[in-house]
């Protein structure tokens, strides 16, 4: 694991920037050719757009959609991602007293999400071969890491021969627990004081589908 250090004023600038300050952090993978980008939409693709350029690696996308609680969505219970990937977070399911009905409700409705956004992001452009590769997850920070989770057991599932998880900020326990799924995590600022990942961003912008898809050619072109 690398983290760095918390100051309010190290706050990033915006997504691109964050971007790359963590491809400085990721510069060991420079001149490596069997490296893919992943990036979770929708914010984290600015920021893999900036890792992807500076590595010169391949950016493709993988949809990862979070399951709200029942009457109070903004709270992750887990998350789902495109190619089987789920991660739930058995202490928000405990504490609330939340029922597996609850959470298969929750899944079908976000699974029609994913399958929309699947569609609009990706198109027809084919899957990148993940089998005995380098991929990088990369996304715009980590509150519970759910998220992050789903993606890590999708990716698992085609046979990587390393995962790296790259995001620009995150809370130094959720941290600890992607060291325990991912071979390596690259995270600048761990700030004791989390409070939330647009706290430590001057400007953060919901990004749109428009600016995801813009990304993703421009990476291709």
């Amino acid at each position: 694991m690398t983290a760095g250090r918390h100051k309010l004023a190290e706050r990033y600038k915006d997504r691109l920037e964050a971007g790359r300050r963590l491809a400085a952090a990721l510069k060991h993978l420079r001149g490596q050719e069997d490296i893919v980008v992943l990036a979770l939409p929708r914010g984290g693709v600015p920021v893999a757009f900036s890792v992807a350029q500076s590595l010169g690696a391949l950016l493709d996308v993988l949809v990862v959609r979070k399951l709200g609680v029942p009457g109070h969505e903004e709270l992750a219970m887990g998350a789902i991602a495109a190619g089987g990937g789920r991660a739930i977070n058995q202490s928000v399911v405990v504490s609330l007293n939340l029922s597996p009905e609850d959470i298969a409700q929750a899944e079908a409705r976000e699974k029609l999400e994913l399958e929309r956004r699947v569609k609009a992001y990706r198109g027809a452009r084919p899957w990148p071969l993940l089998e005995g590769r380098t991929v990088v997850l990369v996304d715009d920070g980590l509150a519970t890491g759910a998220s992050m989770k789903a993606a890590l057991e999708s990716v698992k599932n085609w046979r990587p021969a390393k995962v790296i998880v790259a995001v620009p900020v995150a809370p130094p326990e959720t941290i600890e627990e992607i060291s325990l799924m991912a071979d390596e995590v690259i995270c600048p600022l761990t700030p004791p004081f989390f409070e939330a990942v647009g706290s430590w961003y001057e400007n953060f912008p919901q990004t749109s589908d428009e600016e995801v898809k813009d990304l993703l050619a421009r990476s291709d072109a």
